[in-house]
């Protein structure tokens, strides 16, 4: 692959945009451990991102000249993420489950791995007409939208303890059109006094709070609040399942994302809540990502 891009850079005009991705690229994969394809890939997101382009058109004008009013703004986006800084920050947005979220330095960046609660949730809500949903520790908003824009029939309620988490939130539930979300800033449960659902699903803190990976990569320029679950990482956990049966109907559902080592005790904590019918689901990678069990008939 070196050498076919090499051959590739030899027959393009210097400082044309192919030649510039191509170096570009190949730096950002020696300084953040990318891949060359992922490197220029992310290379083009950001020159896309500066001209106000597609990747398409990027493509397919690549003998061009990077215009002289975008050069240094996009030299700016290559050395701050040289340094580290997320991708998804420079550009200002991140894709979840096929659609495009707002996300600022005050959110945690949307994973893939989290649609597995989507799907989860979608599952578990098939025979509920009018479900009352909750998302705890909204973030950006990704659950909680996409499930409003997916069950539009749904109440769903969108709480975070961050007003400006709730403000990201709230943008994109209006640039995606979820209007049946209700955004409401509460410390996990404290604002929802006397109210019940069918459904609560969150993707708390989870990493433990003397974790390495806090400081290192990409995610030491995330919100450590988003992050940061206590000693063990079940901190915030524990407090979600300790209330969550004042909060769900008789035959509710409650799911969690946590972390890789964690199904095993999310299991137990949410046996000891009272919670039936406990699970643990597999992501894409093999990894035990989500829990959840249900709530007992009266």
């Amino acid at each position: 692959m070196p050498a076919l891009r090499g051959s590739v850079a030899a027959m393009l005009p210097p400082e044309s945009i192919g030649v510039t991705l191509i170096r570009d690229g190949g730096r950002l994969a020696g300084a953040i451990g990318l891949t060359l394809a992922e490197g220029y890939r992310e290379a083009q997101g950001l020159l896309a991102h500066i001209m106000e382009s597609s990747r398409a058109r990027i493509a397919a004008n690549h003998r061009d000249s990077i215009p002289a009013c975008a050069r240094s703004a996009y030299d700016a986006l290559i050395e701050r993420r040289l340094w580290g800084e997320p991708f998804a920050y420079l550009v200002g947005s991140a894709g979840f489950y096929g659609l495009d979220f707002l996300t600022t330095p005050e959110v945690l960046i949307p994973r893939p791995e989290t649609e597995l609660l989507v799907d989860a949730a979608l599952e578990r809500l098939q025979e509920t007409g009018s479900p009352k949903v909750l998302d705890l520790g909204t973030g950006s908003g990704v659950l909680a939208v996409t499930l409003a824009r997916l069950r539009p029939q749904a109440q769903v309620t969108a709480a975070d303890n961050s007003m400006g988490a709730l403000a990201v939130a709230r943008e994109n539930a209006a640039r995606l059109g979820a209007e049946n979300v209700r955004f409401l800033q509460s410390d996990w449960y404290k604002a929802l006094t006397g109210e019940r659902f069918d459904l609560i699903v969150s993707n708390p803190p989870y990493v433990a709070a003397g974790d390495r990976r806090l400081a290192e990569a990409e995610l030491r320029f995330e919100p450590r609040c988003a992050l940061d679950g206590g000693e063990d990482g079940l901190d915030c956990i524990r407090t979600i399942l300790r209330d969550a049966p004042s909060h769900l109907n008789p035959d509710a559902w409650l799911l969690l994302e946590h972390g890789y080592e964690q199904a095993a005790h999310c299991r137990q904590l949410l046996v000891a809540a009272g919670m039936a019918s406990t699970f643990s689901l597999r992501d894409l990678a093999g990894i035990e990502r989500v829990s959840g069990g249900k709530t007992q008939s009266r």
